[in-house]
């Protein structure tokens, strides 16, 4: 089991049943519960984060309390037909996936057999009756990785092509308006991003269609039209691949969309934001994170970082808007999970750009009341060891950070800068003295084959 919008009803209806069996006290259940909801994960991850359970004992619980069979996915073929009675969105919606149908009734894995609405959902669309089987969450979300490869997903992209001179542009023909165009198109798009080396790109509404903009670190580069015609299945197939609400328009919606290129998994973040002219949107992809030692060559400064994600202090990153400042972070998140097993790692994050094992990643969601200010009062209850804060935006966070680090907190966080010389500028101010003399680690990115690494010492003197 692994995070999830909101609650298991299955769990939270048999939760103190947990109790009563024995396998919980009730006061590590109220506080899984706590855990559960700081962190936007259903009570039964809590307890397997915290080790109070493993997933077998679970799933075993709920095997004899609901009456129904528990399917070992991993060891499960399923049967590829009847991927077409449940979309790729609803499969990732509900944690659910189609396993065989006999006559008129489907089986189907589910980690939350109680969610009744997703039940409702799949018989009227799969127009037969559901005969619901329990499996691990995980396992559930592997298997929509594995079987939907192509159809409801963008499909794997191929960089390695023959085409010397790639233009996404060739794969338009107004007079082709299916599902499986509308996704030549996008990962056309995403195949011109690649091969470029960018990581942004937009979609803005023009009198022709909808506007495509690549965008590097110093501009904006427009790169055709997706003709009116084609505007609205766009769209919608975007943001359904992005698990976004495709009648939605009038408000923001933030989302993910997973593909694959070259055999690597990606993830790209989908941004909808309503304007006078139409929704704009905006698309950032994000690459797996890699070893330190990848993109940081010198072994002192691969020293000086682990130092300093040792003890308490700041690791500041810095660098331009698009310079990859997410990457290195998320690698030296990746370096603290790899190389601990006793370290609490949290972020607070406006959507996670990538799963990272034994890291608690935490996404806000402005729609049901989960906002900076309350993931910032709840963390601490947490007892992180090591957070990660997405951004800094006013000396009320700058405050915040250096109280945690005198609370024996390491942080990482990231701050906007095109050099050195307007870091230094922008850090000049008094109110940031505090945050500044607690940076134990500075790394700035000038580019993506230039990466400098600054100790504490080194850090202060180019900020003073």
């Amino acid at each position: 089991m692994i995070e999830t919008e909101g609650a298991n009803k299955t769990l939270e209806r048999l939760k103190y049943d947990l109790v009563k069996e024995g396998l919980v006290e009730y006061e590590t259940l109220e506080k899984a519960q706590e855990i559960a909801i700081a962190q936007k994960i259903n009570v039964g991850q809590a307890l397997i984060n915290s080790h109070i359970l493993t997933e077998e004992t679970l799933l075993k619980f709920l095997e004899a309390k609901l009456h129904l069979p528990y399917v070992n996915l991993d060891e499960y073929s399923l049967d590829e037909r009847c991927l077409q009675y449940i979309k790729f969105a609803d499969a990732k919606k509900y944690k659910i996936i189609p396993l065989f149908k006999i006559e008129d009734e489907l089986t189907v894995a589910m980690a939350d057999p109680f969610d009744l609405f997703a039940i409702d959902r799949i018989m009227e669309l799969a127009e037969c009756s559901i005969a619901p089987v329990i499996s691990s969450e995980a396992a559930i979300l592997r298997k929509i990785d594995e079987y939907y490869k192509t159809g409801n997903t963008v499909g794997e992209i191929f960089t390695d092509s023959d085409i010397v001179e790639f233009d996404w542009r060739d794969e338009l023909n107004s007079d082709d308006m299916s599902e499986d165009h509308i996704q030549k198109i996008i990962s056309a798009i995403l195949k011109q991003a690649i091969l470029e080396n960018l990581h942004e790109i937009s979609f803005t509404q023009e009198e022709d269609g909808l506007g495509v903009n690549f965008k590097s670190s110093d501009n904006d580069n427009h790169r055709g039209c997706i003709p009116t015609l084609l505007m609205a299945p766009f769209v919608n197939k975007l943001k359904d691949l992005a698990n976004l609400d495709a009648s939605v328009s009038e408000v923001p919606q933030l989302g993910k969309l997973f593909f694959m290129v070259d055999g690597i998994g990606l993830y790209a973040r989908i941004s909808t934001f309503p304007t006078v002219m139409g929704e704009r949107i905006s698309l950032n992809i994000y690459k797996p994170p890699k070893d330190l030692n990848q993109f940081i060559k010198d072994e002192n400064s691969i020293k000086i970082i682990k130092n300093a994600l040792k003890t308490p202090g700041i690791t500041l990153i810095c660098g331009s808007q698009l310079s990859g400042k997410t990457h290195v972070i998320y690698s030296l998140l990746n370096y603290l999970a790899s190389t601990s097993d006793n370290l609490n790692i949290m972020t607070i994050e406006s959507i996670s750009k990538y799963e990272l094992s034994k890291v608690n990643q935490c996404e806000l969601n402005e729609s049901i009341g989960f906002n900076l200010d309350k993931a910032l009062k709840f963390i601490e209850f947490q007892s992180p060891d090591v957070i990660y804060f997405e951004n800094i935006r006013n000396k009320d966070t700058l405050d915040y950070l250096s109280g945690l680090v005198f609370a024996d907190k390491t942080i990482i966080t990231e701050y906007i800068a095109n050099n050195i010389s307007e870091l230094s500028r922008k850090m000049s101010y008094s109110d940031i003295a505090t945050f500044k003399s607690l940076i134990s680690c500075m790394i700035f990115i000038h580019s993506k084959d230039s990466i400098e690494v600054f100790d504490k010492e080194t850090a202060q003197k180019y900020l003073a």
